[in-house]
């Protein structure tokens, strides 16, 4: 079991950043972040795992940095030049198992946290 705790969302202006954290319980193999906005599905963001280069979604590549602090099991979401289009609930998530070409496939993790807002105005 892996409890995942996100902060760091809130409301920016196009242009702008952000710094989403998730405090994780234990040690992940793989986790990510994925956003769902009100009439959409749940999307792969961004995601990492040992031993491999972190993925993203091209809508993110370039603007958004993934990275983990292994040592406090803490995973970060630094957002910049912040779209309308990237308001969504993020949520954290993880999983004990190797996620390899599927880190940003949502069947892929088992634990989530409950979300956190961010809203982007034009």
């Amino acid at each position: 079991q892996v409890q995942l705790v996100e902060s760091g969302g809130g409301s920016v202006q196009a242009g702008g950043s952000l710094t989403l954290s998730c405090a994780a319980s234990k040690a992940a193999w793989c986790m990510g972040w994925f956003r769902q906005g009100p009439e959409n599905e749940r999307e792969g963001v961004a995601a990492i795992q040992r031993g491999q280069e972190a993925s993203y979604d091209d809508s993110v590549k370039g603007r958004f940095t993934i990275s983990k602090d292994y040592l406090k099991n803490i995973l970060y979401l630094q957002m910049n030049n912040l779209k309308p289009e990237d308001s969504a609930m993020y949520y954290c998530a993880a999983t004990l198992n190797y996620c390899g070409g599927s880190a940003l496939v949502r069947t892929s993790y088992l634990y989530w946290g409950q979300g956190t807002q961010v809203a982007v105005s034009a």
